[in-house]
Formats: structure tokens, C-alpha cells, sequence
């Protein structure tokens, strides 16, 4: 297990910067008990091997740049104090003053550290210094690699219960690949069981309690299992639609549909493959790997937007190209998919997301690098109008997410780093659209923002992917008071709303798991991380 992360935890209580050693450091900030940073790569990015050698369309890994520091130097608030009649000296870690062992680590060669904040994205690290992770931030971390990186994937519901807390963890999963240009037969379609994700026993959350807990959880390596279904093209976007059990003796029907860089769409049915790893000695049929449908309606036109709808159990999918067309794909009675041949023609730019309301069957948004956002009702007759549409960036709008638990809230994500949360109650006309503002705005980021989800069960968590490497935690609910920092602890561009930085190199894409609390599973180049912070 290894994640290259440079740890800034933050600390309510302590207030004060935090030094350890071979540059990992920890800061202090307001808001939340304790926080990491980290960073995210687009989707997509143009095949530049001389400009981006680390494109995934290179197909190249990252190197493991070591582990965690030898020595830590922290401030205990309760440390001893030796007092004589004729001056104070304070002990240091090993009962010695600072100075004297700082001076003897010097004269022995002992690495210097810098006292500078280092945060992801926006500070470079010098020679010979590598990121490490802070684990007293994290309550489980993995990192899991697969043949080839993948652009998209998607989180399966399985039948192990909802709300689950206990270790180890188990984790169902469906990704497509991006194989080095050249191999592209070697792409697959990867259905996936994660398993034997326990716990991190270095978490700062454990209490007695849960100490005496972890005596029944067994601690394990992480497993990968997978199923492949061969594919001759790279996976832009894959999304996973389950459709009601028919009885409790078998799955629940799993259909993915994978958005291929060759402009057609496959359908799947992969709920034999998600069978084969929990039914000793099933074999799977022999037509299996073959596609239920190819639509085939976008031409050769390459996309990346696609969405099922939540509310139609049969399914019904949505998918945008780069021509700026959007068409409606519909499951008959009889198993059958019907494509509307008819597009949404609204956008005058490439489809960057299409996703359904999550709570009215015939609403869809979409996003686009003209730089809009448009709300759609699919029953009108007119294909080229939205009902609403705002113009929520000067770049390339790339990403957006409906919240599930507070549906007037829908988040956007930028090409210029920013993202917005756009309350739709104001969007009931187009005139009054128009004009209005975000109800939250944040310039964090410093690159592309390439993906964002809600969290399913809080509406005011909010995870986002950037193509500076990261992948942060908000928590919306936190506002300022008068006396309160514009900043966490006064530390510049640190937004308090900011819960966590994870750091992940070419991070593509996270989703939050629907059935285990906190869990986020996130695809980079380096293949799939599966984390739990203390902060959420």
C-alpha cells in the first residue's frame, strides 16, 4: 500500500504549524479536527507525449517514491518543565532541550526541514523530497492497481447491506481502460470485487471502544478480483443502471453503458460476471462478454457525457458528444434499447456532462465547454431550447452534480479551477436565470476541474477532482463569524469550508460508495484508491 500524499493535517485545537521530518508537514487550521490536501488531473487531456508525459493516454505509472519519515517533531502542550534557581529548561522528545538535539542532528548530517507550507498544486517539491501520507487522517486507505488506468468507473450496489461500518470492507466496481496508442486492443471493460479493505490502525479517530472492536476485525491485504470483457477502443465514460430484483435468490440485473473514443456506446450486462465471484464453481455463459446493444447514434463523433436515469427502473440513458448533440436511449418491455434519433441541440460546444434530476423523471441537466449549463424537460417537443439555460463560466463548464438529498442544489466544475453551487429555486424563468449569482464560489483549484459529486446522505459535503493531483473534501455548512478568519488559520487561499486534500497523481474521477459511510473510491493513473478520512 502505498499513497504519495504530502500530509497538512489540520488541527483545531493546536492552532500553531506542526514540523516533521523529511518534508511532511502539518498545519493548523480552523473548522475541523483534522484535514488533508490533495489534487486532480481532466479527464481526457490531448496524447502529447512530449508536452504531457504523464497523459494517461501514455499508459505510464507513477513511481513509488518511498514511504513515511524516521523522526517526528511535534509541541506537547503538557510537556515537562525543569525549573532551577537560576533558569528554566524545557525538555524536549527525548528529555533533552531542542537546541541541543537539533544542534547534534545538524552536526551528524540530519536533514534540514523546511519551515515553508507546502500545499499540493501549488508548490513545487524540491530534489529528493517525496509526499507521504499523514495516516492519523485517514480511517482506511488503499490504493489498488489495475492493467491499464482508467478515465471513468462506477460503484455497483451489492447485496451486503446498507450503512455499513465494520472492517474489512468490500467494494464492487465497474471501470473502463485507456491503453498506451498503439495497444488499444488491449482495452477492456473491468468488472471488479474489492475486498480485504481494512482499517488503518494509525487513525487519530480510534477510541477505546473502537480499539476493542478491532480485536474481532481481522486485519488483511487488500484483494483485487476482476472480470474482463474485451474492448477495442478507450472508455470515456462508464455509468452502472441496476434494475429491480425479480426475486432474493438472484442479483438484481446490472447494465453498464461505456461511452467508447470511437463514438459508439455499449451495453452490458455484467450481472453474471458480478455473480461468478460469490458462486463457487460459476462459469460464466458463453456470451457473456458480448454487448447487448451498440448505439450507435453519435456517428464517429467521440463523447464524454452519459447518464442513467434514477427514476425509470427498465432504464433510460442520456448521452452528449463533442458536436454538442444529446440523444435520449430507451430499454423496450421486451429487453430492447430504442434510440431517439432526433438530438438536444442546444449547446454550441462539445457535451462535457449530461445527468438526470434526481427527483423529477423527465428533467436532465447538461454542461458544455461553451461554458452553459442547461436544463432540459425531455418531454418537449422542441429539441433545440432548453427550458433554462446559464451561462456559469467564462471557461469550459466540464463537470456538474445534482444533490440527491436537496435537489435545488446543483454544483458545476470549471476548466479555469473554480467551481459554484447554483441554487435552481432561482432559476424559474429564464429572465431571472439570467441574472443569477452562486450561492457559493471557491478558487481553490488551480487547474481544470474534472470531477464532483455530493455526498449521498449530507447535503453539504461535497467532494471534487482537479487537475492539479488532488481530490478535496468541503463541508458547505461552515460559515464565517465575525471573529473568525477569512482563512483557515490564517493560512492564505485556505477556504475554512475546506475539509480535506488528498493527494492522488492524475486522479480522474471519485464517487462517493451509495451503501458505506465516508467511503470515496477515486481513479488516477496509478489505478484505484479507496479512502475514508477523519473528517467525514
Amino acid at each position: 500500500m502505498h499513497v504519495n500524499a504530502l500530509r497538512i493535517a489540520i488541527d483545531k485545537r493546536v492552532g500553531n504549524l506542526v514540523e516533521s521530518r523529511c518534508a511532511s508537514w502539518a498545519i493548523a487550521l480552523q473548522s475541523h479536527p483534522k484535514f488533508e490536501y490533495s489534487k486532480m488531473a481532466k479527464r481526457a487531456a490531448e496524447d502529447d507525449e512530449q508536452t504531457s508525459p504523464q497523459a494517461l493516454k501514455a499508459g505510464e505509472r507513477p513511481v513509488n517514491d518511498g514511504g513515511l519519515a524516521d523522526g517526528e517533531q511535534f509541541e506537547d502542550e503538557f510537556e515537562d518543565e525543569y525549573e532551577s534557581e537560576d533558569d528554566v529548561l524545557e525538555a524536549g522528545v527525548d528529555g533533552r532541550p531542542d537546541e541541543e538535539r537539533e544542534a547534534e542532528e545538524r552536526a551528524a548530517g540530519a536533514m534540514e526541514v523546511d519551515r515553508e507550507t507546502f500545499i499540493p498544486g501549488r508548490h513545487k517539491l524540491d530534489a529528493g523530497q517525496t509526499l507521504a501520507p499523514d495516516l492519523s487522517t485517514y480511517e482506511m486507505l488503499h490504493t489498488l492497481e489495475t492493467p491499464w488506468p482508467c478515465l471513468s468507473f462506477d460503484i455497483i450496489r451489492d447485496q451486503l447491506g446498507d450503512n455499513r461500518k465494520s472492517y474489512p470492507a468490500t467494494v464492487y466496481a465497474v471501470g473502463g481502460t485507456q491503453a498506451a496508442r498503439g495497444r488499444e486492443r488491449e482495452n477492456q471493460l473491468m468488472v471488479m470485487k474489492l475486498s480485504g479493505l481494512s482499517r488503518n490502525e494509525q487513525a487519530g479517530n480510534i477510541d477505546s471502544d473502537d480499539e476493542d472492536d478491532d480485536d474481532d476485525e481481522a486485519t488483511t491485504d487488500p484483494i483485487l478480483e476482476m472480470k474482463s470483457i474485451p474492448l477495442i477502443s478507450t472508455t470515456n465514460r462508464i455509468r452502472a443502471h441496476q434494475s429491480p430484483q425479480t426475486n432474493s435468490a438472484t442479483l438484481p440485473t446490472t447494465i453498464t453503458a461505456s461511452m467508447q473514443e470511437s463514438g459508439d456506446i455499449l451495453l452490458h450486462d455484467i450481472t453474471p460476471h458480478l455473480t461468478s465471484f460469490d458462486t463457487p464453481g460459476y462459469q460464466l455463459p458463453p456470451n457473456s462478454n458480448k454487448p447487448l446493444s451498440t448505439i450507435r447514434a453519435h456517428k464517429k463523433s467521440e463523447g464524454y457525457a452519459l447518464d442513467w436515469s434514477p427514476l425509470i427502473p427498465a432504464g433510460k440513458l442520456i448521452t452528449g458528444d463533442t458536436t454538442g448533440k444529446i440523444f435520449a436511449t430507451t430499454r423496450t418491455e421486451g429487453g430492447g434499447f430504442v434510440t431517439d434519433t432526433t438530438p438536444y441541440t442546444g449547446h454550441t460546444s462539445s457535451i462535457e456532462e449530461v445527468q438526470w434530476s434526481p427527483n423529477e423523471r423527465n428533467v436532465f441537466s447538461s454542461c458544455s465547454a461553451d461554458g452553459t449549463v442547461k436544463i432540459w424537460d425531455a418531454r418537449a417537443k422542441t429539441r433545440s431550447a432548453p427550458a433554462i439555460s446559464v451561462k456559469v463560466s467564462e471557461s469550459d463548464a466540464n463537470v456538474l452534480s445534482w444533490s440527491k438529498q436537496t435537489p435545488h442544489l446543483l454544483a458545476s466544475g470549471h476548466e479555469d479551477g473554480t467551481w459554484s453551487v447554483w441554487d435552481l429555486r432561482s432559476w424559474k424563468s429564464q429572465e431571472s436565470a439570467k441574472t443569477s449569482k452562486p450561492v457559493a464560489h471557491f478558487n481553490f483549484h488551480k487547474e481544470q476541474i474534472t470531477g464532483l459529486e455530493w455526498h449521498p446522505a449530507d447535503d453539504s459535503i461535497i467532494s471534487v477532482c482537479s487537475g492539479d493531483n488532488t481530490l478535496t473534501l468541503w463541508d458547505l455548512a461552515v460559515e464565517l463569524d465575525d471573529e473568525e478568519s477569512r482563512y483557515t488559520a490564517d493560512v492564505k487561499d485556505v477556504p475554512p469550508q475546506l475539509l480535506f486534500v488528498h493527494f492522488m497523481e492524475g486522479v480522474k474521477e471519485s464517487h462517493w460508495h451509495p451503501q458505506i459511510p465516508g467511503v470515496s473510491v477515486a481513479t488516477g493513473m496509478g489505478g484505484f484508491g479507496v479512502f475514508r478520512t477523519i473528517s467525514v
